[in-house]
């Protein structure tokens, strides 16, 4: 195909997948608008409430948050479709092995953020809650903002959803040629104190245990990466003495 019908190709398959992102955004819009989703979304903090309500501090706030529950709902509702509009533009340039290993490719992709996500909405924001309820003083009075609340949950779901997809990095690295098993082994410590230090950046607040609670299932993604890795870089010296096997016939 000439490179002016790529683009025309390119060009109407981003449009699809557009209409499919509105398309979507109009049924997250009325399903946010008729059912009480915001509800759902609070509901793994409810018990640290003790009864109370998140707080609005602008008179527009309220839809605001609905508008960005609506959004992330929208993604996800219209996500199948961008992925085969994506699907659909690169499979004419793939090989047919190259087609059978992406699918699992990008099935795994996927459940690993999803992995990543629901760990820090059910697991890490319940507990960081829990153990801010358990400091007690007369003192202070927690009014937990809705603004603050839905900011730290997107960013923190952000975070750990991105964080949950380096065994993807590592394999495509890996498949590229740019690592290899033994070079991943070789500088494990490295790569303990980089984790560390990118969980660290990336988890919003000073509270340790937030940077260690995504901290340790990232490396035990790594280390199941390396293991992963070994099977690629097999695989890609099998093809690799293949061709040249076939060159050398």
């Amino acid at each position: 195909m000439p490179f002016l019908e790529h683009l025309e190709e390119l060009r109407w398959r981003l449009v699809k997948a557009l209409v499919a992102l509105i398309l979507a955004f109009f049924v997250s819009m009325s399903v946010c608008m008729r059912y009480d989703v915001i509800a759902l979304v609070v509901s793994p903090i409810e018990p640290y409430l003790h009864g109370k309500a998140l707080i609005v501090t602008h008179p527009v706030e309220k839809f605001t948050i609905l508008l960005k529950v609506a959004i992330g709902l929208a993604v996800a509702l219209a996500s199948p479709v961008v992925a085969y509009q994506v699907w659909a533009f690169l499979v004419p340039a793939l090989t047919p092995r190259e087609r059978r290993v992406l699918i699992p490719v990008l099935v795994f992709a996927a459940v690993l953020f999803l992995a990543g996500v629901a760990m820090s909405v059910f697991v890490f924001i319940p507990v960081t809650m829990g153990l801010m309820d358990n400091i007690k003083t007369t003192a202070i009075e927690p009014l937990y903002s809705a603004g603050d609340y839905f900011g730290f949950l997107f960013s923190v779901s952000l975070a750990f959803g991105a964080m949950f997809e380096l065994p993807i990095v590592i394999l495509a690295l890996t498949a590229l040629g740019l690592v290899t098993p033994a070079f991943l082994v070789k500088y494990r410590r490295h790569a303990f104190v980089i984790l560390l230090v990118v969980c660290e950046i990336i988890t919003p607040g000073d509270f340790i245990l937030s940077t260690l609670m995504l901290f340790g299932p990232v490396y035990g993604l790594y280390e199941l990466s390396i293991l992963a890795s070994w099977f690629a870089y097999r695989a890609r010296r099998r093809r690799e003495a293949a061709g040249t096997i076939g060159a050398g016939a």
